[in-house]
């Protein structure tokens, strides 16, 4: 069972895996709904972003789904000349997910939301893989944008407080990420129900 959602979700059989167009539509209506109900709860919402950086509890959530995420990967993956290693690696995996728990505890959600963007990515990317349609491109710069930001998020979470303070010091600002959301989510599903 976990081996057959693997090959979908990473395209391992040559049948085939996710589609293009369902991963548009999702990741789509994701964007949209995410962004308008930040502009109908800004007050909720700019309070949130302001404290989760150092909300442990969500860190605690969130590191714990990339820990079950990596090890659902590494139990399925083609590892190659490494096949043999694969026990080792996912005991590093879950040893390091006590570890970061225990001794790294500043700014934890942070870290882990960049874990997950990363993680994210990769059904997206596979999705888009060598599809013939220029629109397509929407979902990799997407997803190229969530690695690089996640992997600043990992390195440099304190950026994310940073981020989030800029953000909200002017109206002008966080109005223009809402509807940048709005806007890119409304272009990608349009893509996705048209040409996908």
């Amino acid at each position: 069972m976990f081996a057959d959602l693997y090959d979908y979700l990473y395209h391992e059989n040559p049948t085939g895996g996710i589609p293009l167009k369902g991963t548009g539509i999702v990741v789509a209506l994701g964007l949209i709904a995410s962004h308008v109900w930040a502009m109908k709860n800004a007050a909720k919402t700019q309070a949130f972003l302001k404290t989760f950086p150092r909300n442990y509890p969500w860190g605690v959530i969130l590191l714990t789904i990339d820990m079950i995420w990596g090890v659902f990967a590494l139990s399925n993956m083609d590892m190659g000349e490494f096949f043999n290693m694969r026990r080792t690696f996912i005991m590093v995996t879950v040893g390091g997910y006590v570890a970061v728990l225990i001794y790294v505890k500043e700014f934890l959600a942070v870290r882990a939301l960049g874990a997950l963007m990363l993680l994210v990515a990769g059904p997206v990317l596979t999705a888009a893989y060598l599809q013939p349609q220029v629109s397509r491109l929407l979902l990799p710069v997407l997803s190229y944008i969530w690695i690089i930001v996640g992997m600043y998020f990992i390195g440099m979470p304190f950026l994310m407080r940073d981020a989030v303070n800029w953000l909200l010091a002017r109206p002008q600002r966080w109005n223009l990420a809402i509807w940048s959301g709005i806007g890119y989510g409304a272009v990608l599903l349009l893509a996705a129900l048209l040409w996908y």
